[in-house]
């Protein structure tokens, strides 16, 4: 009885230990930050519907959602209400606004009910309707001026063993243009309340970029019917309908290009080279891993051929009607790779992305002008784009300061300071800069860069604030590198629909609040490898063509954004800490620099032949590529990047292997037995063999001993995948087994393949021989001296005597 009552006992605290703690819950904190409490409810929002709140729009706002009982207990009594806080005020309200506590959300309506009980994993979906002003009858979000307001879609409920409470919340962004009209007490009505009409719209360009993460398989040379080999198949599912590529295509595809002023003039498509050069590879037929994790293992063939070819038949009847600009190849880590400093590496990052793109997509895409991936660069990163010219880099906006405008101070100096000349103004209004001036360094441009007479590197900014709520946009939200530290939290917390009405209210932002300090001007980026899907990318598209139909916006294509003229005052450039963070690690800089030197050691010395249908540079390429996509910035904006670290040793390393082979497949063959020389002056016969696919200068190196004297044949050319044989002049003055070692290298005495030796032996006897020689003659010069000495004096010589007896 005793040990009963005590289990009761236990039980009731239990309980009521659980009633004290809920409250609790209900405050939890933005976003889901509060993860140490328990969750019971999980809500989702589905569709809002305006996105965007005009004057023609319905005066009612509707929410639509679905609410999930995530947790292990009952929950009753579930409803929703929406609230709102006061306008964004600043730009980087943008952001902040969407971690404000709900007591910030002053305007609220009504409960409404949702279920009477959800049971654990039971999921229930509502809708919310509520009036955009206050006037008509029942409760309103109480609008009275454009704007773009913040909102909160609050559920509560009563889950078992606790008490009411607030158990989940959802925030997003609404962007008002105007305000429509709306019914008024005793049947009278307000007027509509058009968006500002004394402001200059402001120029709009959008960067719309196409890019994914590496795919090819490193350590595969290139060849002439050789299958490419991918790590996987995702890109066949990116590019084929529904594929995350597909759609952002199929969204361009829904803007008429070509109209005067239209939404396409204002977009440039930023393509990354290796994206489509792998899509071009697939064409053709290609293998893919069985198993990722092991690169030499077996291959299975590729599905994507067909979906392959009709998407880039898709991107080149855009890239004809619009703007395109490349990107740096394979999204590579730009300061990265200026710490690698290796010209062929460079030169293929940064020259070749513009024809490669415009080879493959048939146009011409827009020249001097570089993206990183980061959106900020170091000095030597600077200095690496101007010397293969570069006039313009697109950064962040706190990836340059100026001294009367300082950078957010969360982003402090992690590199010296480059003191800037004067920058250049983007827009219509001489207020804050948009595009500023690295000086020039003494570093002459490659013979392969445009030629330019403006040492100066000019910087465009975006926008941070926008360029981070569209980086959430769609499937697998990053978080930017210059997105400030004091506001950075997971936005996969929030729904994507949630997340597109911040992209929309970012965008409208600028345009509905004209400022003295800031240009009315924006350059919208979204992120290199972007999720976003058709509807998604369509609805940003129109939300430009609604500011602009509401004379909020003007559309400027990216070409005329790069080509304003400098602004008088000076500026700094700065190495933002995250990105700093977010950077290919520097131990990767010293192996890629040897492996890029022994790249180039290995060109300067292969021969490109008429006949021969692969070149050297076709050949050698893909090694290059293979380092570059080492450096790569794709996949590095999670705090674990374990698995970015691992492929990029696994690309470092395969390469190695493979270029270990390419030179190995240069060599001597060694000779069986003891080579036998006819005479001392007989040549030396070697035959050297050439694996590689192509033609190659060698050269013999020879360690002759004393007794020998090899002459040096000088640079010879092997064959591609053949063999050849070699007279080698030799003199040998010594009877004895020698042995020669041999080896090859390349003309500039890189060595090729195993060094072998040659044992040889030489039928000559050498100055033994000549000393024998020398005696007999003397010894028969004297015995036939002295037989006719003998027969002038008459004396018979003594060797006679036998032959006159018989």
């Amino acid at each position: 009885m005793t040990g009963g009552l005590f289990r009761l006992i236990t039980a009731v605290l239990t309980i009521l230990g659980s009633v004290t703690l809920l409250p609790a819950v209900g405050h939890a904190q933005p976003n889901g930050s509060g993860a140490s409490a328990p969750k019971f409810l999980k809500l989702t929002l589905d569709a809002i519907a305006p996105g965007t709140v005009t004057t023609s729009s319905d005066p009612m706002l509707t929410v639509s959602g679905t609410v999930t009982n995530i947790g292990d207990r009952v929950v009753d009594d579930v409803a929703v209400r929406i609230q709102r806080a006061a306008p964004v005020d600043s730009p980087s309200g943008l952001r902040s606004s969407l971690r404000l506590d709900q007591v910030n959300y002053e305007v609220t309506g009504p409960f409404q009910d949702v279920a009477q009980r959800l049971s654990p994993g039971q999921r229930k979906q509502f809708s919310v309707r509520i009036a955009l002003r206050a006037g008509g009858e029942g409760a309103s979000l109480g609008l009275t001026d454009p704007g773009v307001y913040p909102l909160l879609l609050n559920v509560n409920g009563e889950p078992a063993y606790g008490t009411q409470a607030r158990l989940d919340d959802a925030r997003f962004l609404l962007p008002v243009l105007g305000l429509p009209a709306a019914g008024g007490e005793a049947g009278g009505a307000t007027e509509p309340v058009p968006a500002p009409a004394d402001a200059t719209p402001v120029a709009t360009t959008l960067i719309w970029p196409l890019a994914d993460r590496p795919r090819m398989v490193a350590g595969r040379p290139g060849s002439v019917n050789g299958q490419a080999e991918l790590l996987d198949d995702e890109l066949a599912v990116s590019v084929g309908m529904g594929g995350r590529l597909e759609q952002l295509v199929a969204a361009l595809e829904s803007v008429a290009p070509g109209r005067e002023r239209g939404v396409a003039s204002s977009v440039c498509i930023a393509i990354d080279p290796d994206l489509v050069s792998t899509v071009q590879t697939m064409t053709r037929g290609y293998r893919v891993l069985a198993s990722p994790s092991d690169p030499e293992g077996a291959t299975r063939e590729g599905t994507g051929a067909a979906s392959a070819q009709a998407w880039l038949d898709r991107l080149r009847a855009l890239a004809g009607s619009m703007c395109t600009v490349a990107l740096p190849f394979a999204q590579v880590d730009v300061s990265a790779l200026a710490a690698v400093n290796d010209p062929g590496l460079s030169a293929r990052a940064l020259l070749a992305p513009a024809d490669v793109v415009d080879a493959i997509l048939g146009t011409r895409s827009l020249r001097g002008v570089g993206l990183p991936d980061s959106g900020s660069i170091d000095d030597p990163a600077g200095q690496l784009l101007r010397s293969h010219g570069y006039g313009t880099a697109v950064l962040a906006s706190t990836a340059v300061t100026s001294d009367d405008a300082p950078s957010d101070t969360e982003n402090a100096l992690t590199s010296a300071p480059v003191t800037l000349e004067p920058g250049v103004v983007v827009g219509g209004e001489q207020a804050a800069p948009d595009v500023v001036r690295v000086p020039g360094v003494s570093i002459d441009a490659p013979a392969a860069a445009p030629a330019t007479t403006d040492p100066a590197l000019r910087v465009t900014t975006f926008d941070i604030w926008s360029a981070t709520a569209l980086a959430a946009v769609g499937s697998n939200p990053p978080t930017p590198s210059f997105t400030p530290s004091k506001v950075r939290f997971d936005v996969t917390n929030d729904s994507r629909a949630a997340r597109l009405q911040d992209a929309l209210g970012a965008i409208a932002w600028t345009a509905l609040n004209p400022a003295p300090d800031r240009p009315r001007s924006q350059l919208l980026m979204p992120p290199q490898q972007w999720g976003a899907n058709r509807e998604e990318g369509i609805a940003l598209l129109k939300q430009i063509e609604l500011l602009t139909r509401n004379n909020l916006a003007s559309p400027r294509s990216f070409t005329d954004l790069v080509a304003q003229a400098p602004d008088p005052r000076p500026f700094t450039l700065e190495y933002l800490p995250r990105a700093a963070q977010d950077a290919a690690p520097e131990r990767f800089v010293a192996p890629i620099h040897a492996q890029g030197a022994r790249i180039t050691e290995l060109m300067r010395a292969l021969v490109e032949l008429p006949e021969a249908e692969l070149t050297p540079h076709a050949f050698m390429t893909p090694a290059r590529e293979d380092l570059l996509r080492a450096l790569s910035l794709s996949d590095r904006r999670t705090d674990d990047d374990t698995q970015a670290d691992l492929h990029a040793q696994r690309r470092i390393d395969q390469a190695t292997r493979e270029l270990d082979n390419m030179f190995a497949s240069v060599s001597v063959l060694p000779p069986g037995g003891v080579y036998t020389l006819a005479s001392e002056q007989s040549p030396l016969l070697l035959v050297a063999r050439n694996e590689l696919p192509v033609a190659i200068r060698v050269q013999f190196r020879i360690e002759a001993p004393a007794e020998t004297n090899i002459t040096d044949i000088g640079e010879q050319l092997l064959p591609p995948s053949g063999t050849r044989s070699f007279q080698i002049p030799t003199e040998v003055s010594d009877s004895r087994k020698l042995v020669i070692p041999i080896s090859l290298t390349t003309p500039d005495g890189v060595a090729l393949g195993e060094p072998t030796s040659v044992s040889v032996r030489s039928n000559a006897y050498g100055q033994a021989l000549a000393i024998i020689t020398a005696c007999a003659g003397i010894l028969l010069l004297l015995l036939a001296g002295r037989r006719l000495w003998r027969r002038f004096r008459g004396q018979p010589d003594p060797a006679d005597e036998e032959f006159e007896r018989q």
